[in-house]
């Protein structure tokens, strides 16, 4: 069966590559696909951007042009430290101008002659590897030349954060645009501001929006973003079918609703929250038992529209919202502290007494604020851990005042290793009620014991009966004592007679019957009893230890072994005025803290210029292929700038206006006309915007590698929907696929017989899948599931020859393709031109044209052929079978011809992407 199982898919896998050099519309993965250059056309809208943020036009002045590449390159030696090199402080121009030991450093005019530029253009400076770009350089050497300009009189002191810092488009305040007036020639294009945002800039480069999308494209678009599940045939048949003017508001409105949405929206969080199911930093990665429960909190509060000002302060600080003990609150309150599993999920090392345990106890902390930051304010502030950060207007002090609002619940001198920081759950009166049980399975194990006894003594009588008569009170006294204190003489006499040494593990040999019998009478009992038994639950979450407030110190150049000053949490500076943005050391009104508390309330109390930026960033991102700022976590001097600042300002200031709830602005965006454009180019719009920057067409985008699993598993009527609990498990097999299962190796890595079966549960949605960092499932892996290292910003999209080789010979693949099959079957049996057009409706949402119809049943109809052949020329009875290595289901010829349409069907670009 295993060698026809074999010969079978190296069929499949010839004849869908047949089948797909057919004339039929759908083209495999990983075929040649055409890209066209995007660079001069993007740069160009970019840059316009830049400089209208900026208010410089064309004229390079110090403070915007020429300061950064100094500050990224050179203020660390000539400036920020304490020891100047050379004795020339670079970070104000009339500083340049004096020079160094060297002598003066910047002649206004000439370039050549500046001693500055001269040791720039020779590699001489900045020391090391990285060196000045070109361009850079020719910054700097235009500067020179143009008068060495600042933009305004420079101060007398140098200041860290500088007016040009607070102005830069992402540290201002969050403002609330005027909707731009729309010519009445395009007001018919207009559904929702979102529009005219839009519609304003193609205007300008002489553009306008595609056409809408036809509702069978519509349907799949939304059903893939809301819930990331495909429509089924009569669903879309439905909508197409459906005359009313709000039917698109309603399929809108009634997959917010679903129970799937959670699943399909929280995933997003969760790559950005870097969730994982266990401890990952060392090759051991322990399992987390009960991280899932952040995730079932996170896919519960998307589903309840759950306010995101409430849900931020929750994973931040829910433990600060509520009082200890923990167990003995509401689910309502309880929910608030499984929402802090957030600032668990960095990896964590400090399980493992091998490591360094003070720098695993820092790569933890600093783990975590690099979560923080990227998800909620959208800036790498990691890079200011050793010194200020090289871009952006973040001093190494700020960082580690940041960290100060966390280390009360991480505190490097006093850790708790990640199984000490589990919340139990259990109440005191469960608690009494367990212990009283436990009392109860004790009595039960010594009645046990004290029956057993009785039974071995009534055995002994039996054999002492058949021994010398004078040898039968020593061999009494011999089983009275127990068999490790027995004197030579006692172990010599049972040496003798050793049928008489009756004990408990022996009596089972005189009689099987009755003592099984016995056995099940307690065991049974025990079982009960246990079931009465309340299980003892825990919470992954994060809590300070009440009274313990450490200090936390700036370590110089990063390194924990060389604390300097003590600092106290606030805001980073940027953010916040002179004399604002702290937090207060200790909230006299909890026991904890209350840092994470009076920060997370910062962060949504509607005046943080990031947070609701960042934000709706990432849900316009999910839902149009690409955010307004394509970095969705640096928003930053270093990140991109903004295609449509205005519109970005206007949803943020929307989402905060309506409660900050999600699904209010989901339906301002998927009802724009901007959502319901199609996706195929035009010259016009590619010759001006080939990126689709500008948003005159919908972006095309393929599955994750979550959802593409699923949708296989939904389209071959396979997909187990139950919901929430513990993550079904991943292990390795023995080839080393990672695979799910039961891990079922010892202690040294050997498989210990047949891999476990886990049932129904292999087919549950991939969000409930365990993510073990050193083990991720080989689907998901190939098809760019993130790494969680320690979280994942953005999605990378990669097309490379392995995904093809998966589609082609992967053994969940070739499964699903033959269940599929089996389905279509059962949908119309015996009409093998009603099951090709059924399968193609399942996988792309669309009927096949009378020309695909054909030339697919004729390509069922040669598998069957050449199937058959097969089938025929197999062993017959009597003859010697092929050695059996697994036991395997042989489909039918025509279950393996059908398959083979699945499966191409499944590897179809038709079905991978969405458009």
């Amino acid at each position: 069966m295993f060698r026809a199982r074999k010969t079978f898919r190296a069929a499949q896998a010839a004849a869908i590559a047949i089948f797909f050099s057919a004339a039929i519309s759908v083209v495999v993965l990983c075929a040649e696909v055409s890209f066209v250059s995007a660079a001069a056309p993007a740069e160009k809208l970019v840059a316009a951007t830049s400089a209208k943020q900026s208010g410089v036009a064309g004229e390079l002045f110090f403070e915007t042009s020429v300061r950064p590449i100094f500050k990224a390159h050179c203020f660390q030696c000539h400036g920020e430290e304490d020891d100047v090199q050379g004795g020339l402080d670079i970070r104000l121009v009339r500083l340049l101008k004096k020079g160094g030991e060297s002598g003066i450093a910047l002649i206004a005019g000439d370039h050549k002659k500046s001693l500055l530029y001269e040791r720039l253009a020779a590699g001489e400076m900045p020391p090391g590897e990285k060196k000045l770009s070109a361009q850079e350089l020719a910054t700097v050497a235009r500067w020179i030349d143009a008068g060495a300009r600042t933009a305004k009189p420079e101060p007398q002191q140098v200041s860290e954060i500088t007016d040009e810092d607070r102005n830069f488009w992402s540290f201002r305040p969050i403002h609330r645009p005027a909707v731009p007036a729309i010519a009445s020639t395009a007001k018919s294009k207009v559904r929702t501001p979102i529009d005219a945002f839009l519609l304003t800039e193609l205007a300008r480069n002489g553009l306008s929006f595609s056409a809408e999308a036809d509702r069978r494209t519509l349907i799949r678009r939304l059903y893939f973003d809301l819930i990331g599940l495909p429509p089924t045939p009569a669903e879309v048949a439905a909508f197409v079918a459906d005359e009313s003017p709000t039917a698109y508001e309603a399929l809108v409105d009634r997959l917010l609703a679903s129970p799937h949405y959670g699943e399909r929206w929280g995933r997003h969080w969760l790559d950005v929250a870097g969730y994982a199911d266990s401890d990952g930093y060392t090759p051991l990665d322990p399992v987390r038992k009960y991280a899932y429960k952040y995730r079932d909190y996170v896919i519960r509060a998307f589903n309840a529209d759950k306010p995101w000002n409430e849900f931020i302060v929750e994973q931040l600080a829910g433990d600060e919202l509520i009082a200890p003990p923990y167990a003995e609150r509401t689910p309502a309150e309880l929910e608030k502290l499984v929402a802090t599993g957030f600032l668990r999920m960095g990896p964590d090392g400090t399980a493992d007494t091998s490591v360094d345990q003070a720098l695993a106890r820092n790569d933890v902390v600093a783990e975590t604020i690099k979560i923080a930051s990227t998800s909620l304010l959208g800036l790498s502030v990691g890079c200011a851990q050793c010194h200020n950060h090289r871009y952006d207007p973040i001093s190494q002090a700020d960082y580690y005042r940041l960290r100060a609002i966390f280390e009360p619940a991480y505190d490097v001198k006093n850790w708790r290793a990640p199984q000490s920081r589990l919340v139990p759950l259990m109440t005191a009166a469960e608690r009494d009620l367990a212990a009283k049980i436990d009392a109860e399975i004790a009595a039960i194990n010594s009645e046990r014991a004290a029956e057993l006894k009785k039974i071995v003594a009534e055995y002994f009588e039996i054999e002492v009966a058949k021994v010398p008569e004078g040898v039968r009170s020593a061999l009494r006294a011999a089983h009275a004592v127990p068999a490790g204190k027995r004197t030579p003489e006692q172990k010599k006499l049972f040496a003798e007679y050793p049928a008489a040494d009756v004990h408990p593990g022996s009596v089972l040999l005189f009689d099987v019957k009755r003592l099984r019998a016995f056995d099940k009478i307690y065991d049974d009992r025990i079982v009960v009893k246990k079931g009465e038994r309340p299980t003892e639950e825990f919470v992954h979450a994060l809590t300070e230890q009440p009274g313990n407030i450490p200090a936390t110190f700036l370590f110089f150049r990063g390194d924990h072994n060389a604390p300097r000053q003590s600092l106290k949490p606030r805001e980073l500076s940027v953010l916040s005025e002179e004399n604002s943005g702290a937090i207060p050391e200790k909230n006299p009104a909890i026991a904890s803290t209350g840092r994470r508390l009076a920060y997370a309330r910062h962060l949504v109390d509607g005046r943080h210029p990031l947070t609701a930026r960042v934000l709706v960033n990432r849900f316009w991102m999910h839902h149009f292929g690409r955010g307004i700022v394509a970095s969705p976590a640096d928003f930053g001097f270093a990140g991109e700038r903004p295609t449509h600042p205005d519109l970005l300002d206007w949803l943020a200031s929307e989402f905060m206006a309506g409660g900050w709830r999600l699904k209010s602005l989901h339906r301002t965006m998927l009802l724009s006309a901007a959502y319901r454009q199609s996706s195929a180019h035009s010259p016009a719009l590619d010759a001006v915007d080939p990126d689709n920057r500008l948003l005159g067409r919908m972006n095309v985008r393929r599955l994750e590698a979550e959802i593409l699993r699923d949708c296989v598993l939904s389209v071959s009527g396979s997909l187990n929907r139950k919901a929430f609990g513990p993550a079904v498990p991943v292990t390795p097999d023995e080839i080393g696929q990672v695979i799910l299962g039961i891990d079922n190796r010892d202690g040294a890595g050997r498989f210990k017989g047949k891999q476990n079966s886990i049932g129904d549960e292999a087919y549950r949605r991939s969000i409930y899948i365990q993510v073990r960092r050193t083990l991720p499932l080989g689907m998901l892996e190939t098809f760019d599931a993130p790494t969680m290292t320690p979280n994942c910003e953005v999605r990378a999209v990669s097309t490379v020859a392995p995904q093809s080789l998966l589609f082609m010979n992967n053994e969940f693949i070739v499964t699903q393709s033959e269940v599929f099959a089996r389905r279509l079957q059962t949908a119309a049996p015996d009409d093998l031109a009603a099951q090709v057009k059924f399968g193609w409706l399942a996988a792309f949402g669309v009927a096949p044209t009378n020309a695909q119809l054909q030339e697919a049943v004729a390509f069922v109809k040669a598998q069957l052929s050449q199937f058959s052949i097969a089938a025929a020329a197999a062993p017959k009875a009597g003859a010697k079978p092929a050695p059996v290595v697994e036991p395997v289901r042989v489909p039918s010829p025509s279950e393996r011809a059908l398959a083979s349409y699945c499966q191409a069907l499944l590897s179809a670009n038709g079905f991978l992407y969405v458009d």
